[in-house]
């Protein structure tokens, strides 16, 4: 009988983590970190001066200018899609699949969240024709859908939304007055993005969108929480704004002071920073890339990846292979994979996904860690990637596809 609520698995109910980077801690973030260390007065509510401007000009860098007062920061991502739900109400509506840390959130509150399909050539936003049709069905049955969570460059499908894509899923959230919620904690971290277009849907929809950003995506490490929002410039978004400072000061979700102030050089992008964004995304591109192809070549299917440190792949095609080794489902998929490989493999239901399909997201960040030395080899290496200790990972990932490959030929009926 298969598992819909597997125990002795780890939080199934709320996923895994954001991954992480597999470097060291930036020195010059380390230093103003603890150079603050001995603040005793703390980060207001909502960020100090000093985030919230740094916040607001990394925005107008990217064409999307803040006025004060329309900007909010919060110990990660999460506590402010906490707020943002509990302030909208009603229900959730989420692509399938998304990030594993978007419908806890909504359950916590009591919200319902109903998962909408993908188009085929992409993660992180709804097919609009399935979306009105959620809206429809949700409200025939007596709900009252007000939020859209999504995401152009998405965790967990390491995708990027083509424009065309979102406009056309936006303009039917709008039509339904939907609120939208913007996830770009990885919009800067595109493999490609010389030949890749990156629009955020606020620019599409300004008085209707509010940005979220967990800066681990990438300008600070994963274990220093600190998250931004910016809401619309509307006399609605002034008063989303207000309650979620409401929300926040009852919760008392503020930002650690050391870690304020490097999230404030962080976000102001000076060359150190901007720097190792571009070494770590370079790194984790190829591991991508190898990881794809290690997919791919033994028959699992896998969009290409274009942001992030991820790979969402469908094993559905090895599914005779893996039943062998007594895999039928996803949480058996993880459970094998992950000893396998000697590393979290978390598997699709963890992010939305029917426990029933054979998918898994694999972290590029999980093959590259180690011991600090290591971490700082990757760093000064001009080939991080052909390092010996990382080679060795990626040889053990194509191996294991390899015999699933090798099992699956052998399942296959004599032509």
């Amino acid at each position: 009988m298969r598992r819909t609520e597997p125990e002795d698995h780890g939080p199934v109910r709320y996923g895994p983590p954001l991954p992480p980077d597999g470097l060291p801690v930036l020195p010059e973030l380390a230093s103003v970190l603890a150079a603050a260390a001995d603040r005793a007065d703390g980060e207001p509510v909502g960020g100090g001066r000093a985030l919230l401007d740094a916040a607001r000009g990394y925005w107008a860098r990217r064409g999307g200018p803040a006025e004060p007062g329309r900007v909010v920061a919060g110990p990660g991502a999460p506590a402010l899609l906490l707020a943002l739900t509990a302030v909208l109400g009603g229900d959730v509506l989420v692509p399938r699949p998304c990030a594993a840390w978007w419908a806890p959130y909504a359950r916590l509150l009591g919200r319902p969240v109903f998962h909408v399909a993908t188009p085929a050539e992409c993660g992180g936003v709804p097919d609009p024709y399935a979306l009105l049709e959620t809206v429809r069905r949700v409200r025939a049955e007596g709900g009252d859908p007000r939020l859209l969570v999504l995401s152009v460059a998405d965790d967990p499908t390491a995708t990027v939304a083509p424009p065309e894509v979102l406009h056309e899923a936006v303009e039917a959230a709008a039509g339904e007055g939907l609120h939208l919620v913007s996830d770009e904690t990885w919009r800067d971290t595109l493999h490609t993005p010389q030949d890749t277009v990156l629009v955020s849907p606020a620019e599409m929809l300004p008085g209707e969108v509010t940005v979220v950003s967990d800066l681990a995506g990438a300008l600070l490490p994963v274990g220093w929480p600190a998250a931004v929002a910016r809401f619309p410039a509307s006399a609605a978004g002034d008063a989303l704004h207000a309650r979620v400072l409401d929300v926040l000061t009852a919760l008392d979700a503020r930002v650690a002071a050391p870690v304020a102030a490097a999230a404030a050089y962080a976000l102001t992008e000076p060359e150190p920073v901007t720097a190792r964004v571009a070494a770590a995304v370079r790194l984790h591109a190829h591991v991508a890339r190898e990881m794809h192809a290690a997919v791919v070549a033994a028959g699992g299917l896998a969009l290409p990846p274009r942001a992030g440190r991820h790979l969402y792949a469908d094993l559905g095609p090895l599914r005779d292979a893996l039943s062998a080794h007594g895999v039928g489902d996803a949480q058996e998929l993880e459970d094998f994979l992950s000893a396998r490989l000697g590393m979290p493999a978390p598997g699709g239901h963890r992010f939305g996904d029917d426990l029933s399909a054979l998918h898994v997201r694999f972290s590029t960040g999980m093959l590259l860690n180690g011991a600090d030395a290591r971490r700082t080899e990757r760093l000064t290496s001009p080939t991080p990637w052909e390092l010996p200790h990382v080679q060795r990972a990626l040889t053990l990932m194509r191996s294991v596809f390899d015999d699933l490959r090798d099992e699956a030929q052998r399942w296959e009926p004599p032509r």
